[in-house]
């Protein structure tokens, strides 16, 4: 937007306020934040500069935790700033403004490598980093999807200390609750990291006392954990038992049937399931095929697979993941952009400054028009 320091005001468009999407609304801009959201008749629009939205909807910008690569590039196999900042350029072409490099299972050579590679993306200023996701490696070999088995183990106090070590932003943390000491995961709270249930074999029991030693949400419900059954809740019964925790989900229509994410959306209270990518290289990149584990996997059919036939992550973009939502799940357009930026911005204790457009809040917007495609978006009040 302006240069000048000028306030900016985001016209003739339709705004998501808090509950629903509404027309006549203008939002006030004034460098990385927002300033007010006032009708367009409002006397402080004299002064600003206007930004015609063409009748778009203005949504908040996305903020996806989980997010393995994009642009060609996968986190572990280039964990660096610059696979950072082309993540970021990547997805933001879909609505993402606030992201989570994932690294998954690796050595902790590998993690070490990732977690600095984030402080200094941060430091940098690389647009939408909001900290890291580790996924694994303190998974259960029976549920470890696409992860390779031989870099799980238990971590020691060193490790705890060595992956909480990011000074700035955000760590999350996904592990199984029943190989990981009760101990260990309430250290890793008290850290400071954001400890969710992944990648899991636990029984209800187990489940439920990681939730009571500090885990506080699900990473992507129903994929990868022990499944709600008669006797055995498991994983998944847990999860939507439980009304304080948050759940990512998958929502492309391969991953998870989508009559068992509605089940999930009436079980859980409003606002604790939202949007994750889980996504892949190929996402923003013209290659369908990438390299993970020494293994080359290729999308086919909008599905990634390895050779053994385990899912792999996603080809899912975020945009792509809000019409899913509309279209599959039968939420309206407010709701599904609310499970792209809102929900996970409080998941990640960020509620107070993302994933609303409302005064205070980061410039992190993104417009779509009437076929629900991104048309633009603004990260801190610059657009792209």
């Amino acid at each position: 937007m302006s240069a000048s320091g000028k306030l900016d005001a985001l016209v003739n468009g339709r705004v998501l306020a808090d509950e629903e999407i509404r027309d006549g609304l203008a939002v006030l801009v004034e460098g990385s934040r927002i300033v007010a959201v006032v009708r367009e008749d409002d006397a402080r629009l004299r002064d600003a500069e206007r930004h015609d939205l063409q009748g778009g909807t203005l949504l908040p910008g996305f903020i996806d935790a989980q997010v393995n690569g994009g642009g060609g590039v996968l986190f572990n196999n280039a964990p660096d700033v610059d696979a950072i900042r082309r993540i970021g350029a990547a997805h933001r072409r879909f609505g993402t403004t606030g992201f989570l490099p994932t690294l998954i299972s690796d050595d902790l050579e590998v993690m070490r490598k990732a977690i600095a590679a984030t402080k200094d993306a941060i430091a940098q200023g690389v647009p939408g980093v909001l900290g890291i996701h580790l996924e694994g490696p303190y998974l259960a070999p029976a549920r470890k999807g696409t992860h390779d088995v031989g870099k799980f183990r238990v971590p020691d106090a060193e490790e705890l200390a060595a992956v909480t070590a990011l000074d700035e932003g955000i760590t999350l943390i996904t592990l199984a609750p029943e190989q990981v000491p009760v101990a260990s995961i309430r250290a890793l709270v008290e850290r400071g990291a954001i400890v969710a249930a992944g990648h899991t074999a636990g029984s209800y029991d187990e489940i439920r006392a990681g939730l009571e030693a500090g885990v506080s949400g699900f990473t992507h419900l129903y994929n990868a954990m022990s499944p709600l059954q008669g006797r055995e809740p498991g994983a998944v019964g847990a999860a939507m038992e439980d009304r304080d925790s948050w759940c990512g989900v998958i929502v492309d229509g391969v991953h998870v049937h989508p009559a068992s994410l509605r089940v999930a959306l009436a079980a859980k209270p409003r606002g604790k399931i939202f949007l994750v990518t889980d996504a892949m290289p190929p996402v923003g990149a013209n290659d369908p095929s990438y390299e993970l584990y020494g293994e080359v996997i290729t999308v086919k059919d909008g599905v990634v697979r390895n050779a053994a036939g385990s899912l792999a992550g996603s080809a899912l973009d975020m945009a792509t993941a809000v019409r899913n939502a509309v279209d599959m799940l039968g939420l309206s357009l407010a709701e599904a952009a609310r499970m792209a930026s809102t929900y996970p911005a409080q998941f990640l204790g960020l509620g107070e400054t993302h994933g609303r457009i409302a005064a205070g809040y980061h410039a992190d917007l993104v417009l779509f028009d009437d076929s629900m495609q991104v048309v633009r978006t603004w990260i801190g009040g610059i657009a792209a």
